[in-house]
């Protein structure tokens, strides 16, 4: 595998100092980032379980002993979401139970939010009925004289307010908004856990040779093998690969996230793919939260053929097509020397008239491989979403969030991913392995 320094032709590339990164600003920059990114998610954990105590303890409950144990019970949970994250890096029972439970709420949570949120119209209107319903009228009593138990006043000015039917109120939405919500995610869990579809995917590459017509390039991304993965959910992805009978596998990144001393076994069905061309690989920005160096140096080992700004031909009955990768767009930040996207070295002296294929990671790179001239890109990163309606944030980042587009001349194809991040449940984006499909034109 030529390293991160060579082009195919073996010539060494150098790079004018003043084009490379500072190295001693990366750390600095990535440490900005996180911190960003900690308070961004720490303010939503504040503001969702602030939300959800209104709605579920402060509504339903009068003052008193029960309101306390729930405040304190949501307190935990708000705790848990946190843990999980800052205990992610740690091998041990505890981080991976942590992760399971505080995770898991976390989609509940998310849900529950949703559905209180999706019921205010509901609770504003019944309140405004009650509020409107005409109140009682007194009844006349002598001075004196008792008042038949059909003639007691009532007591309650329901045109003012009735605190019995606004708290049964709260209650019901409350177990309302409980039961969709535990259905959802539920639903999500068991999608998440379940069988990766095969979506057959055909792509008209112009410039294709004929004799590489119907070449079958087997893509996922998005494995997120972890703390929480199951190394036989791994295994059925692998053979579910290998079934589609491929022969060119790409894994367009976020691959692990772990160390490698915690995931050599998860990891190891790697060793398993079978492709007539060879199984190739690009990072994601999650290879970068962890010892990125010694992941790249195992895979090679597995048969994983890693693409650090660079290209290969794939060749079938004497033509080619040019299958390139390179690294993940925050891999200049990140603080690994010699890192970062390079699409200019990884295309530098191809042959024109041969099509490429570019592994990409992230689909917004898209915009500099249609400068480029690139035919496909095949990329990952965005889950589909994951948890509906989060597709809708992220086409804020990103052009395409699943599925087959256009960006000038190029196509680019977004898989939803086999794994998941966070919350262990996807709504409305399936775990997948896309079969892409080249056609001559």
């Amino acid at each position: 595998m030529a390293g991160p320094g060579t082009l195919q032709g073996g010539r060494e590339r150098s790079r004018p100092d003043a084009e490379r990164p500072h190295e001693h600003e990366e750390p600095v920059l990535s440490l900005i980032g996180l911190l960003g990114f900690a308070t961004v998610v720490l303010l939503a954990v504040l503001l969702l379980h602030g939300y959800l105590w209104w709605r579920l303890v402060r509504s339903t409950t009068p003052p008193g002993r029960t309101r306390r144990l729930l405040t304190l019970g949501l307190v935990v949970l708000a705790v848990l979401p946190v843990g999980a994250v800052l205990l992610r890096r740690q091998d041990s029972l505890l981080s991976t139970v942590v992760q399971w439970v505080g995770f898991s709420w976390l989609g509940v949570a998310f849900y529950l939010f949703l559905t209180l949120l999706a019921l205010e119209p509901v609770r504003l209107l019944l309140r405004r009925r009650f509020r409107s319903a005409p109140a009682a009228e007194p009844v006349a009593v002598p001075v004196g004289a008792v008042p038949a138990p059909e003639e007691t006043p009532v007591p309650e000015d329901l045109g003012v307010a009735d605190p019995t039917r606004r708290l049964l109120l709260a209650r019901g939405l409350a177990v309302t908004a409980g039961a969709v919500a535990l259905g959802t995610a539920g639903t999500g869990a068991y999608l998440a856990n379940s069988a990766p579809v095969v979506r057959r995917v055909p792509v008209t590459l112009a410039g294709l040779d004929p004799a590489l017509d119907g070449l079958r390039i087997v893509t996922f991304s998005d494995g997120h093998l972890s703390a929480m993965s199951s190394t036989r959910r791994f295994e059925r992805l692998v053979d579910i690969v290998n079934a589609q009978q491929p022969d060119v596998v790409a894994i367009v990144g976020d691959l692990v996230d772990g160390e490698l001393g915690e995931l050599r076994e998860e990891v190891a069905p790697l060793a398993d793919l079978v492709s007539e061309q060879g199984v190739y690989f690009v990072t994601g920005n999650h290879e970068y939260f962890v010892d990125t160096t010694a992941w790249l140096r195992h895979l090679p080992t597995l048969g994983v053929q890693v693409l650090r700004n660079e290209r290969v031909p794939i060749v079938r009955g004497g033509a080619s097509v040019d299958l390139a990768g390179i690294d993940d767009r925050t891999a200049i930040s990140s603080g690994v020397p010699g890192h970062g996207a390079d699409l200019d070295t990884a295309l530098d002296g191809r042959d024109d008239a041969v099509p490429v294929v570019l592994m990409a990671h992230q689909p917004v790179q898209v915009e500099q491989a249609a400068a480029a001239g690139v035919g496909l890109q095949l990329s990952g990163h965005t889950h589909g979403g994951q948890l509906w309606p989060f597709d809708y944030a992220v086409r804020l980042d990103q052009p395409a969030v699943q599925g087959l587009s256009r960006v000038g001349d190029t196509q680019l194809y977004v898989t939803t991913g086999a794994g998941y991040w966070g919350p262990p449940m996807r709504i409305g984006a399936r775990p997948e392995v896309a079969v892409v499909e080249l056609r001559a034109p």
